[in-house]
Formats: structure tokens, C-alpha cells, sequence
């Protein structure tokens, strides 16, 4: 038996190192090649299944920022996962492809329930013990095999996930130690994105794109070469055009498998992230913590207020009632006592008419008498985090 293992070591030095030093062989060989080796390991521990599915999980963000350099998209593309992470200039794109957007996510929510298979595995009594340089990590974002300039997961994600001071030459990258309980917090984040991939392919926009795309060219054809009117049209001519396919899109027949999933993704994001506070505040140790309880420091150098666990379980709760249909959210039309069920909505979508909606005659059949949700524990949440809730929010999914 010995020599058996032995031979497979030397057959398979990438998967010796796997296990020796994920985080120097991600920084070394890349994601895609880590992964190979983590998922051809015949019997894995909680370790290296936590690492597969956390390789699996920024090899689907890779992949995301991937396409949208092959089409030349940089810069924040829209305020919505992975397409507000900043990419590199192209300079020899592909053709544009309208349907970008349901390509991506598709793509997504395959690989996001691919990261989450090897993190199910894992249970309260798994003992996950992950170092991770975060110097270490990097998206091959041009896809020529090498870590380039601005392809580091610091320089992408500070000032989004990760705090804006690491991407300054003067702060060192932290050393995080995941555990047990991180897994529960990365398992709520795939569902998490899978919520957003979902609701996306509820009401892909590839149509819509091409229709506004096409009237623009067809407008600037007529114009010819005459300079704008002033400098406003040409400001923000990009953004009226992004306005105008996304109401498009929503003015179509939703696919009801895709919000109904959009819903249960949902719902399980909020069961791991309520077991990711379970293990955590379960802890005893203070080592290189990625998200700190009430008793550890954050090797990210983040401060998290005492109460912020209590804060966001009430978040939570709220998103819970309002999927569960328990509570109505608040609409200008109905008085005190009534409001709109989301579960309802989701359920059984309708196309968003903007006039019907407004107006409320497309909404009658989710209006209904019951307890309203309101904002209070929202605003209790964002006066904790004074002014940062956004980054939080990301942070904590």
C-alpha cells in the first residue's frame, strides 16, 4: 500500500502539492490547475474539500471576467455581481454578443452549484483548516497562463469584498486561516450569486440589447458625422441605452422556473449564512480569522462592532418573512395593514410593465391584508456599520 501511494505521488506531483501548499501552487499554476488536482483526489478531507470548492468558486468569477475581456468590456459593466468588478482593456476584442448576459450567467449558476457540491459535504464536525495568502490568488483574466498587472483578486475586489487599503503597495496581504464555519459562509455565497444568475435568466435582456443596440446605430447613421447637440446627449447616451433594453427586458413574459429558483437560492442563502454564525460564535480560537466573532480579530483588519451578528440575523429574518410571504412589502397605494406578497410575485411572475406597476393595476394579484415589513432593522444594521453597509453586505452575504 505504501508503494502504491508513493507511486502516485511521483505520477502526480501537481496533486502532492495540492495538498502541501494550495494557496503556493494557486499563486504558482493558476485556479483551473489546482482545481484538476483537488478534484481527482480519491478521498479528500474537509480541507480539500473546502479548498475544491473554493477554487471551483473564483475559477467561476475567472470565467465571468474571462468572457467580458474576450468582448472588450471593461470597467464596471453594471452594479451587479462580477460585472462591477473592473477588467482590463481588450485590445482586440471579439465581436459584441448581446446575449453576453445570459451566457455569463448561465455559466455562473453551473459553476456556483459545482462549488457547492463538495461544501455540502461538510459538517459541524469537519475539521477545515485552509491557509490562504491572499497575495496568492489571481484570475487569468487574458488567458495567456501568466499573473499579469491588475489580475490579482486584491486588486480586483478592494473596495468591493475586500477593504480598499489592500490595494496600496504600503498593506501587506493578510494570511486567512478558513474553518469550519467559513464554509458555511462560502456555501451561502454561491447561493448567493445563483440568486442573481437566476433572476437574470428570469428576464434575459439579450433581445432587448440587440433592439436598443441596433436603433442606436441606425440614429447615429442618420447623424452622420455632426457633432452632439451638447455635451449631456453624449454623456449619457450609453446609460439611456442600458436603461432602455433593461425595461425592455423586464416588459417580457418572465420565466417562471427562474424566479421560483431565484427564490429558493434565496431562502438557502439565509440557511448557510445563519449556520455560518451558528459555528462561528462556536469558536474559540483567534487565529487569521476571515470573518471574526464577538471574541476574535479579523486578519483583514476590519473592526465588526459586537452586535453585528444580532444586526444581521435581523436583516435576515426580514428577507425571510417578506420570501416566505409571512410579510407584505410596503406599496404606495395600500394603507397600513397591507402590501404586496413576494412569494406570490416570484411564484407566479408577471412581466414589469412600468405603467401597470406604478399605477397598480398589475399588482392587484399579490395585494393582499397583512403584516407589512419595514425598514427598521435595515436602518439599525447601516447605523452599525456607519456608512460602510454596502461593503458589509458583500462581506457578510
Amino acid at each position: 500500500m505504501t508503494r502504491l501511494l508513493c507511486m502516485i505521488a511521483l505520477l502526480l506531483p501537481g496533486l502532492a502539492q495540492a495538498q502541501d501548499d494550495i494557496s503556493a501552487s494557486i499563486a504558482s499554476r493558476g485556479l483551473a490547475a489546482v482545481e484538476a488536482d483537488l478534484a481527482a483526489l480519491p478521498a479528500p478531507d474537509a480541507t480539500q474539500r473546502f479548498a475544491l470548492g473554493g477554487v471551483r468558486f473564483l475559477g467561476a468569477i475567472e470565467a465571468a471576467l474571462q468572457l467580458r475581456w474576450r468582448l472588450g468590456l471593461s470597467g464596471r459593466t453594471m452594479d451587479l455581481p462580477v460585472l462591477r468588478l473592473p477588467v482590463a482593456e481588450n485590445p482586440t476584442p471579439e465581436p459584441f454578443d448581446p446575449h453576453f448576459v445570459e451566457t455569463l450567467a448561465a455559466d455562473l449558476l453551473a459553476r456556483m452549484e459545482a462549488a457547492g457540491t463538495p461544501l455540502d459535504t461538510i459538517t459541524d464536525s469537519d475539521a477545515v483548516a485552509l491557509r490562504i495568502d491572499l497575495a496568492d490568488l489571481w484570475f487569468d483574466v487574458n488567458m495567456n497562463g501568466a499573473r499579469d498587472t491588475g489580475e490579482g483578486v486584491i486588486e480586483i475586489a478592494a473596495g468591493t469584498v475586500l477593504p480598499r487599503r489592500f490595494n496600496n503597495d504600503q498593506t501587506a496581504a493578510p494570511v486567512i486561516r478558513f474553518d469550519t464555519a467559513d464554509a458555511a459562509w462560502l456555501n451561502a455565497y454561491t447561493h448567493m450569486l445563483s440568486t442573481a444568475a437566476e433572476l437574470v435568466l428570469a428576464y434575459p435582456p439579450g433581445d432587448a440589447v440587440a433592439e436598443v443596440g441596433q436603433a442606436a446605430r441606425a440614429m447615429q447613421e442618420v447623424a452622420g458625422d455632426a457633432p452632439p447637440v451638447n455635451a449631456l446627449a453624449y454623456m449619457f447616451e450609453d446609460e439611456v441605452d442600458a436603461v432602455a433594453a433593461l425595461l425592455l427586458a423586464l416588459r417580457q413574459e418572465p420565466k417562471a422556473d427562474h424566479t421560483r429558483a431565484t427564490r429558493a437560492h434565496a431562502l438557502e442563502t439565509i440557511r448557510l449564512n445563519r449556520l455560518f454564525w451558528a459555528r462561528l460564535d462556536a469558536e474559540t480560537d483567534n487565529e487569521s480569522e476571515w470573518i471574526p466573532n464577538a471574541r476574535q480579530t479579523s486578519a483583514l483588519g476590519i473592526a465588526l462592532p459586537a452586535e453585528v451578528a444580532t444586526a444581521w440575523q435581523a436583516v435576515l429574518a426580514d428577507a425571510e418573512d417578506l420570501l416566505e410571504g409571512r410579510k407584505l412589502i410596503p406599496y404606495w397605494r395600500l394603507k397600513s395593514g397591507a402590501g404586496l406578497n413576494l412569494k406570490k410575485l416570484l411564484e407566479e411572475p408577471i412581466p414589469v410593465d412600468l405603467v401597470g406597476w406604478a399605477q397598480g393595476k398589475d399588482l392587484l394579484p399579490y395585494a393582499e391584508r397583512g403584516t407589512r415589513a419595514n425598514a427598521w432593522n435595515w436602518r439599525e444594521f447601516t447605523s452599525l456599520m456607519r456608512g460602510e453597509s454596502m461593503l458589509y453586505v458583500l462581506l457578510l452575504n
